[in-house]
């Protein structure tokens, strides 16, 4: 009776009722969690895309400004695809890259001569500039999920 080792108390855990009750809870936890996640992200998107246009349209009318002065040039112009893509000519840094590309260049812009805006050109993806207007857009076909097409803003 010497060897005998006695336990005090009692074992105490969790029954297995209550480790599925957690794990059915957790489960519709996730079902409601993760579409309302999935619309933040959507959201962001849109909000970054439509950032990043209005800076980009602000850069470019300061830029047709700045050249009816003396000092650039005395005659209004609208940047070329040279001048937009040049670091520190139209945009303070560079250019911000477009959320919905998904060619691995964000950044890149397609020359839109001739095109009215909303119209993707290419495979290229990235934003679409058209120097004789000065307009620019999201240059692909995704959708922010609410029906608005990011080459409409």
């Amino acid at each position: 009776m010497a060897n005998r080792i006695r336990l005090s108390g009692s074992v105490t855990g969790f029954t297995l009722i209550e480790v599925i009750t957690v794990i059915v809870m957790m489960g519709v936890i996730s079902v409601i969690a993760v579409p309302v996640f999935l619309d933040y992200t959507r959201d962001a998107k849109e909000a970054t895309c439509r950032g990043s246009l209005g800076s980009m349209r602000t850069a470019i009318a300061n830029f047709r400004i700045y050249t009816m002065t003396s000092a650039g040039g005395g005659a209004a112009r609208f940047p070329s695809v040279l001048e937009l893509t040049t670091s520190n000519t139209v945009l303070a840094g560079t250019l911000p890259p477009n959320p919905y590309d998904e060619d691995g260049t964000p950044n890149n812009v397609v020359d839109a001569t001739g095109q009215t805006k909303g119209v993707v050109i290419g495979t290229d993806k990235g934003w679409a500039y058209n120097p004789t207007s000065g307009e620019v857009w999201a240059n692909s076909n995704s959708s922010s999920g609410k029906g608005n097409l990011e080459n409409r803003f």
